[in-house]
């Protein structure tokens, strides 16, 4: 079950944007304001300790990885070991 949020004071033209917003992605304004919060959650800078994929692959290459041949290669290696 979700729960209420209120925005007080929020100006008219503001508003009226908003709607308009919402009109132009076939939403209402309550369904637009959730599209909003999702967007600004997905744009939250990624967790502590977390790695970009460029940092992903320069990890693979120092391992000697160059495609996935290689990574298919290096499992059947180690698991016949």
């Amino acid at each position: 079950m979700g729960i209420n949020i209120s925005i007080k004071n929020v100006p008219k033209r503001k508003l009226d944007r908003l709607k308009l917003r919402a009109k132009r992605n076939h939403r209402s304004l309550q369904g637009e304001l959730l599209a909003l919060i999702d967007q600004a959650i997905d744009a939250l800078p990624p967790p502590k300790g977390s790695i970009t994929i460029e940092q992903l692959l320069e990890r693979g290459r120092r391992i000697g990885l160059n495609t996935p041949a290689d990574s298919v290669r290096m499992i059947r290696e180690d698991r016949d070991r």
